[in-house]
């Protein structure tokens, strides 16, 4: 057992250094950034592929107020001596993240912006000390340093900081700006997105276009948003997406890099199912495998060698965009069954072909299936084909993608999101038919209304019984009954039984899966010998006046229900 520490939530490229902490090594990108300098350079990839790692990590490196030679004695960067003559340590630096400021209104998000500046503000005080600073900025530094500040002054912030880091350290500022579009993708969510625009847009712009004290600066984020949007004017700007070839090894873990750390652990037994689960995102040409994921599965190992692997991911996004989009699709205004088909056909392992836009803007995300489709490839949710996949299909037009579901976590991601959206959609369904169908006895007529609702959910082919357990769970919940899943009975598990305390009667059902239609019916004769088998019925003979059990079958969208038997007191 490996007793390696993993810097699991820690962005400090410091603390990460300084603690013990396990680093894989990914200094290199300072040396490509400034092999080809650009004004503003825009970073954008998917959460949790180290986007703030590495800003911090350039802060280290560039910031004049410290000596980080230590800290990166050993690294790659070490090798590029010219570069670290000129760069390291020798340059201010501004580093502002953004990622925290979110909130349901439009005031408290601005008033978490304006703490934001603030702390950075503080950080800086030691300009206050030099007679090199303008009287007139250091009275704005206090009111922006106490939060005293109207919302003119806020937006001027930036640029106030970089004018008094210029006289005091007599050289431009280098900005670092770390998920610049969190606040952008919360006003769009809670519905003041314009209001939240012309803030960000006044704070960037000053601070990015033709400004006389910045050196550069590197924005991180998930989206592209449309220059215009925020960017208008700035000159000798650039962007570097997952389509891009610049950076894509930088953010993320390759191949090589998990080779490495499973060694360094001992657990490289475990490669193919760290592949299988956490691999397949496809920045530009490069296979990248999601670093958190990693971290967090083989740190999981480290207390228990024989974990399986799980989602990671899931617990730290938040994914409401796979709902938004399966319920646009499903909406009584437009009933798309091609977007159905299509999530269907991801999650069965296939390809599908689309347009992606890579200049987004957060308020017009949702106008559009094709910009839909843009924001699941743009946010690590979809990832193109590597080239292997395709050397039987056709080829792709310019500016369309084929397009497929990166690995097993996203998929394990999108069937939870589509089993509950199915769930919080038959709630609203009226199911009194069926109830009555079911509890009457009537198998034929509970066969037609389960078939239509079936048909009526996204489906995938590797379908397993659990999925059909929480499809029938999900039918009775919500409508008044007791319904308890894989509980014990008599002398197994029985997977459903529903329980109609008012009435006094009670339904048990077992639930199959069929490897084909043909074997519907086999599957209910071997649910129903299974309840007769293990006497899941015997506990409620007494105390219920009525006991009805069920078989059944199902087969991607086809079920049939058989009734076993109805026990009367």
């Amino acid at each position: 057992m490996s007793n390696i520490v993993f810097p699991l939530g820690i962005d400090s490229f410091e603390k990460i250094r300084t603690e013990g902490y396990y680093y894989i090594d990914k200094t290199e990108i300072i040396a490509e950034l400034l092999r080809k300098t650009f004004e503003v350079n825009l970073i954008t990839r998917p959460r949790r592929f180290g986007k703030t790692l590495a800003m911090d990590t350039m802060a280290s490196f560039f910031d004049i107020r410290k000596d980080t030679r230590k800290l990166f004695s050993g690294l790659h960067i070490e090798k590029y001596k010219e570069i670290c003559g000129k760069w390291q340590n020798q340059w201010p630096v501004l580093f502002l993240s953004l990622k925290e400021v979110e909130d349901k209104t439009f005031d408290q998000a601005t008033k978490k912006l304006a703490v934001n500046i603030s702390d950075l503000y503080k950080e800086h005080t030691y300009l206050l000390k030099s007679n090199k600073v303008d009287p007139a900025d250091a009275e704005l530094f206090n009111k922006i340093r106490y939060q005293k500040a109207d919302s003119v002054d806020i937006q001027n912030a930036l640029y106030i900081l970089m004018r008094m880091m210029q006289a005091y350290f007599g050289k431009q500022v280098i900005v670092l700006i770390d998920e610049y579009d969190v606040p952008l993708a919360k006003a769009s969510e809670n519905g003041f997105y314009d209001d939240m625009l012309n803030v960000v847009r006044g704070l960037l712009g000053k601070t990015l276009k033709t400004n006389p004290f910045l050196k550069f600066a590197v924005i991180t984020g998930c989206l592209r948003i449309a220059q215009e949007s925020i960017f208008i004017g700035t000159n000798n700007f650039v962007s570097d997406t997952i389509t891009g070839e610049r950076f894509n090894e930088y953010f993320g873990f390759t191949e090589e890099d998990v080779h490495k750390l499973l060694q360094d652990t001992g657990y490289g037994k475990h490669f193919d199912e760290i592949k299988y689960w956490y691999n397949g995102y496809r920045f530009g040409s490069i296979d990248i495998y999601c670093p958190w994921d990693v971290l967090n599965h083989v740190n999981a190992l480290q207390d228990n060698p024989d974990t399986e692997p799980k989602s990671y991911w899931e617990d730290t996004s938040h994914n409401g965009i796979l709902r938004v989009f399966i319920e646009l699709a499903n909406s009584e205004e437009r009933q798309d069954l091609a977007v159905n088909d299509k999530f269907e056909a991801l999650l069965g392992g296939d390809c599908i072909e689309e347009p992606i836009e890579q200049n987004l803007t957060y308020d017009t995300l949702h106008s559009s299936e094709s910009n839909l489709w843009s924001l699941l490839y743009l946010t690590g949710y979809l990832t193109q084909a590597a080239p292997i996949s395709l050397q039987d299909s056709a080829p792709v037009e310019n500016g369309r993608f084929l397009l497929k579901i990166p690995n097993e976590e996203v998929k394990l991601i999108f069937r939870k999101t589509v089993v509950e959206w199915f769930h919080a959609k038959v709630a609203t369904v009226d199911r009194s038919e069926l109830f009555r169908a079911m509890w009457e006895g009537n198998a034929q007529k509970a066969t037609v209304i389960l078939s239509d609702l079936l048909f009526n959910t996204i489906s995938y082919h590797d379908y397993k019984e659990d999925f059909y357990h929480a499809f029938i769970a999900g039918v009775f919940t919500g409508a008044g009954y007791y319904v308890e899943s894989n509980k014990e009975h008599g002398t197994g598990r029985t997977d459903i039984v529903v329980r109609d305390r008012s009435s006094r009667r009670v339904m048990i059902i077992e639930a199959k899966r069929a490897n084909a239609p043909d074997l519907l019916e086999a599957g209910c004769r071997d649910a129903v010998r299974q309840i007769d088998d293990r006497r899941y019925a015997a506990e409620f003979v007494k105390g219920y006046r009525s006991v009805i059990c069920y078989g059944i079958a199902f087969y991607n969208k086809e079920c049939l229900v058989m009734k076993f038997g109805t026990a009367e007191n």
